[in-house]
């Protein structure tokens, strides 16, 4: 009966073992060159806590509108902005409320007192009338979110 307990614990310490080293699988919705989130560190704690190396975006525009575009025009804006925290800010991924809403955003860290531009291209093909887009940053600020939004008014080609 021990020589049995005992395969049973052996098992069962193998498959915790096995199960707790297994690699981590990539996060879904990162992009292949984007900051891998695991090397970010988190300036938060749980406790509620900071590491007191926090950065912080200061963006010259949050919003922008394009006025009226034709059909099948693209258009980009800049979206500046500066690290007015006191760490190193690094944007793990931006993602565009639709395809076709595409941002490109600086993947090296972004030093103190540092500056960035996030270009968002927006292609009005297929999409006539008044346009609501987002493009949504993933960083380590706090909070980890921040959203810029363009807006269009696409007319009809002629």
């Amino acid at each position: 009966m021990k020589r049995k307990e005992s395969s049973i614990t052996f098992l069962l310490m193998m498959f915790l073992f096995i199960a707790c080293s297994s690699p981590q699988e990539k996060h879904p919705g990162v992009p292949d060159d984007a900051i891998d989130p695991a090397v970010m560190e988190n300036p938060a704690t749980a406790s509620g806590s900071q590491n007191g190396k926090v950065p912080q975006f200061e963006f010259q525009d949050t919003v922008h509108d394009f006025g009226k575009i034709i059909d099948g025009e693209k258009v980009s804006f800049a979206f500046r902005f500066k690290n007015v925290g006191n760490g190193d800010l690094i944007i793990r991924a931006a993602n565009g409320s639709c395809g076709c809403t595409v941002p490109e955003w600086p993947k090296d860290p972004i030093k103190p007192g540092g500056t960035g531009i996030i270009n968002v291209t927006f292609d009005s093909e297929g999409r006539e009338g008044m346009q609501h887009k987002s493009v949504t940053l993933i960083s380590n600020t706090i909070p980890n979110t921040k959203e810029l939004k363009i807006t269009a008014e696409v007319q009809k080609a002629k």
